[in-house]
């Protein structure tokens, strides 16, 4: 149980009393409100390197005697905003972390940071890491074609996109990455108002799928299972403006990147689009690439994958997988608002829908290449309520190919062999 107790204003005191190699004596809880946040920059600094608190005290790179606390409920540190656990985890226990979409709190922490309560525990061990979920193989038959009564996959290629917006009332389907902060949060580095948090939608639950809703598989077949395995690259991103490919193609092997507005050069963990030229460049275009800003954020955690607005401007995502777990038309485009960040993909989701496309036949799993592309617009939408109804009419826009998905499809193609109808000049 949680003691509602606040940090403590010293960090010597603290580091005699608790070293960060073991865990704390009983279960007591750390506390930071989130209207008054009263810590000092040696409570957040120094805890593992006892020899230097006096110097952290005195460089001045958090100094609250200037500004005492965060009116949206974040700490900054060395010019970056940060969630108050996040922190302490990050200083405490694992010095590579990068979201809070990467833990989950203990089950009796009575004020841990998915609750949404006004004071939140920051005690770094009643907080656990995400760990990625093993995906079961799926069981394909060799080179034989099963054709079940299961409809095949609409193609909605050449339809118009209908439009939705953040759905902020939406609640995630697990208990440990809350779609929105709690009251007075915020996204790490996005900026947003408690109004935006608070907007929501009146939809559907979320279409589930589980392998006791599939249909049977005639175990009398030769069934040889494929498993899925994690690539190198867990994404590959292209840049377009308007129906031009736009510079080299960025690969992803960070769980954490950001695709920005910024000319500083592209690095593992960021994709610059402000270095890139395009003689064909218009004005439209020009002016689009300036409100970029700060851009995106993904995150591939657990088996997930988040986009996180950090633009001043919304961005506008395509994502089937997302669609489909909302019970939305798969060409939907959903505009995420500034400091508000969305599931687009889950890798659990699309393993139950490729066994359940096994049983449809050759043609319904490789349409499921397309639920593994991601587009995503920046600061100009398209769809059905906007004058832009294809992607490759905005100004700027990317384009996320999920290795891990596509190769396993790929593997499970090559097991089922040909497909039953040939190609042929009329197809």
């Amino acid at each position: 149980m949680c003691h509602h107790t606040k940090p403590s204003g010293c960090a010597k005191d603290l580091y005699v009393a608790w070293k960060p190699d073991q865990e704390p004596p009983g279960s007591c809880c750390w506390l930071q409100e989130l209207s008054t946040l009263t810590s000092t920059c040696s409570e957040i600094w120094g805890l593992s390197t006892p020899n230097t608190i006096d110097q952290w005290d005195t460089t001045g790179l958090y100094s609250f005697s200037e500004q005492t606390r965060s009116l949206d409920g974040r700490l900054q540190v060395s010019h970056r905003k940060g969630l108050p656990h996040v922190i302490y985890c990050r200083l405490w226990r694992w010095p590579d972390l990068h979201s809070h979409h990467e833990l989950k709190a203990i089950e009796n922490c009575e004020y841990a940071f998915n609750l949404k309560k006004d004071e939140v525990c920051v005690n770094p061990y009643h907080y656990q890491r995400v760990e990625t979920p093993v995906l079961p193989p799926v069981l394909v038959p060799r080179h034989t074609e099963i054709l079940t009564e299961l409809p095949p996959l609409d193609d909605y290629t050449h339809s118009i996109p209908e439009n939705t917006n953040f759905p902020a009332g939406i609640e995630p389907q697990s208990n440990y990455i809350p779609e929105t902060p709690p009251p007075g949060y915020i996204s790490e580095d996005g900026e947003t108002s408690d109004q935006q948090l608070n907007q929501s939608m009146d939809t559907g639950s979320p279409a589930e799928l589980s392998p006791t809703t599939l249909s049977p598989v005639n175990h009398s077949l030769d069934l040889q299972p494929v498993t899925y395995s994690e690539p190198a690259f867990w994404c590959s991103i292209a840049y377009y403006e308007l129906n031009q490919r736009v510079g080299e193609t960025f690969h992803a092997s960070q769980p954490s990147l950001t695709v920005d507005g910024f000319t500083d050069p592209s690095n593992s963990e960021r994709f610059c689009l402000g270095l890139l030229s395009n003689v064909n460049r218009n004005a439209t275009v020009e002016m689009t690439r300036r409100h970029i800003g700060r851009g995106v954020r993904l995150y591939y955690i657990g088996g997930e994958v988040f986009a996180e607005c950090l633009s001043d401007s919304a961005i506008f995502v395509q994502s089937p997988n997302c669609n489909q777990r909302y019970g939305w038309h798969p060409a939907t485009v959903c505009k995420i608002p500034p400091g508000c960040n969305l599931k687009i993909f889950n890798n659990q989701e699309f393993a139950a829908l490729l066994a359940q496309s096994v049983n449809q036949g050759f043609e319904a799993v490789y349409q499921l290449t397309r639920m593994c592309t991601i587009r995503m617009s920046f600061v100009k939408g398209w769809g059905a309520e906007y004058r832009r109804q294809t992607v490759t009419s905005t100004p700027c826009w990317i384009e996320l190919h999920l290795n891990g998905p596509l190769q396993w499809l790929d593997k499970v193609l090559t097991q089922m062999g040909s497909p039953s109808v040939r190609c042929s000049s009329m197809s």
